[in-house]
């Protein structure tokens, strides 16, 4: 021990042992990945230990009650710095905590620590926190998604292809008994699920159990006129957990196979109503809705990458993970990564898609990525290529603006998708003859013939705000 460490007055993070190079992270170690942007002034190396010192155990002086623990034991280390690769005066963070600076089974308590109070640090101008490694010893602390991708198609029978769903469009505005009939229309025309919006909760046009009662009417006519499990997203979102737990329950007491939830009823929240999911047989879907106050901007905030590993712990079976070709924010490398992270029992760490470490889920249920923002059912062979068949595919407007009605727009796309998984079954280049697929297919489908007349050619081509950081090496011919 240093006699310096009990020097009165304010000593250097680093200097504190907060930075150590030489240090070789444990298997049980929580790591984490920070970009930071320090101060002028401010070396790299100090700003990394400022990140784990404040989200740890530090404060802005020493104080003399670290004699009282092992206190080196509790210090988060951060163990490298590295530049980031064409941005000047931003830093790779990498930062190791003692796994018994977290409570077991808690994102709540996980996140006060990781993202508490360091993001408003003066020492820094920016941080955000790109990618987390959560060690098995951490991870078999949590239930994890109430079903997972294989529990939920056999409860819906349903194999081989991505699901199809439709977000009811208007979504605020509509009578529950208008509302109710979008979901039937849109069932019975070929969809899988159709959803509330994140929105949608109990507003005076529209109360809560009404729209359920219409809804589930609509879902059990599908049904009924299609031999097959239909769903609907009901959002059981509200002001406090008992509201919510009413509404669940009276979900599940009307035989809905589904509820919904949103992302802004906070991370306690989320996995108690995983927990109610995964005691009454129900999927859990999580709208990620308001993450991108947070997770869009590349140089503050936190990835979506991180949001995702806290939600498959949480327990959720379905989250809104990008659509790489809609109009929502998507780089196609990046949201690969955030579809491998979902869904795979082992992720290797790969600088292309954005994954800064290896993760294993120790088996612990996937969960099922959703794709909604402005797709359509001519972009099908660019959703399978991009996004898999372990994937939902949601068309909104794609689905409830057809010129021939609801029905006819869900029958387009599952015409649009079916085409498309028999021709990748039958070994063809689905993605390079995807126009061609389609066209054949459409002559055979009104409703998909339209749907391509009316929606071919749209695209939403900008470029991404947030791009893994990866420099190409040039390679000798």
């Amino acid at each position: 021990m240093s006699s310096g460490r009990w020097s009165a007055g304010v000593i250097p993070y680093a200097e504190m042992g907060y930075w150590k190079p030489d240090y070789e992270p444990k298997d049980s170690d929580v790591l984490a990945a920070f970009r930071i942007t320090p101060q002028p002034g401010v070396p790299p190396e100090e700003a990394g230990a400022a990140v784990a010192g404040e989200s740890s155990t530090a404060t802005w002086t020493v104080v003399w009650t670290d004699r009282l623990t092992s206190y080196e034991n509790y210090q988060a280390k951060c163990y490298r710095v590295e530049p980031v690769p064409g941005q000047e005066n931003q830093f790779i963070a990498y930062i190791a905590y003692d796994l018994d600076l977290f409570e077991e089974g808690s994102i709540a308590n996980l996140t006060s620590s990781i993202i508490g109070n360091v993001f408003g640090f003066k020492a820094l101008k920016a941080l955000r926190l790109e990618d987390m490694r959560i060690p098995t010893h951490y991870v078999k602390t949590f239930q994890g998604p109430a079903h997972g991708i294989v529990m939920e198609r056999e409860y819906l029978g349903k194999f081989g292809r991505p699901l199809l769903g439709a977000t009811v469009k208007p979504k605020l505005g509509l009578s529950a008994r208008n509302y109710g009939r979008v979901v039937y229309e849109a069932l019975r025309g070929g969809l899988d699920f159709t959803k509330d919006d994140e929105n949608i909760n109990s507003q005076p046009f529209m109360r809560w159990r009404d729209r359920f009662l219409y809804c589930m009417e609509g879902v059990n006519r599908a049904q009924a006129a299609t031999g097959e499990v239909k769903g609907h997203y009901l959002n059981v979102t509200a002001a406090t957990m008992e509201d919510m737990y009413e509404r669940a329950e009276f979900a599940k007491d009307l035989g809905s196979v589904i509820v919904m939830i949103d992302l802004t009823i906070g991370y306690t929240a989320i996995q108690s109503m995983a927990k109610w999911a995964r005691r009454n047989g129900m999927i859990l879907h999580l709208h990620r809705a308001g993450h991108s106050t947070y997770t869009r901007q590349k140089n503050h905030g936190v990835n979506f990458r991180v949001i995702a590993k806290w939600m498959r712990l949480a327990g959720v079976d379905h989250i809104h993970a990008g659509t790489v070709v809609g109009k929502l924010e998507g780089d196609p490398n990046s949201v690969r990564g955030y579809y491998d992270t979902l869904r795979l029992d082992h992720v290797a760490a790969d600088p292309v898609k954005g994954l800064y470490f290896d993760q294993d889920w120790a088996s612990l249920p996937g969960c099922m990525p959703v794709a909604s923002g402005g797709i359509h059912a001519g972009q099908m062979h660019q959703l399978l290529h991009y996004l898999g068949e372990d994937s939902i595919l949601q068309f909104g407007g794609g689905t409830i603006g057809h010129p021939m009605g609801i029905a006819a727009g869900a029958t387009a796309n599952r015409v649009a998708l079916e085409a498309m998984i028999k021709a990748r079954n039958e070994g063809r280049d689905y993605l390079a003859e995807g126009s061609d697929i389609l066209r054949a297919a459409a002559k055979n489908s009104r409703e998909l013939d339209i749907a391509l007349s009316t929606w071919g050619d749209i695209t939403f081509t900008y470029e991404s705000t947030d791009t893994p950081d990866v420099v190409e090496t040039p390679v000798s011919v």
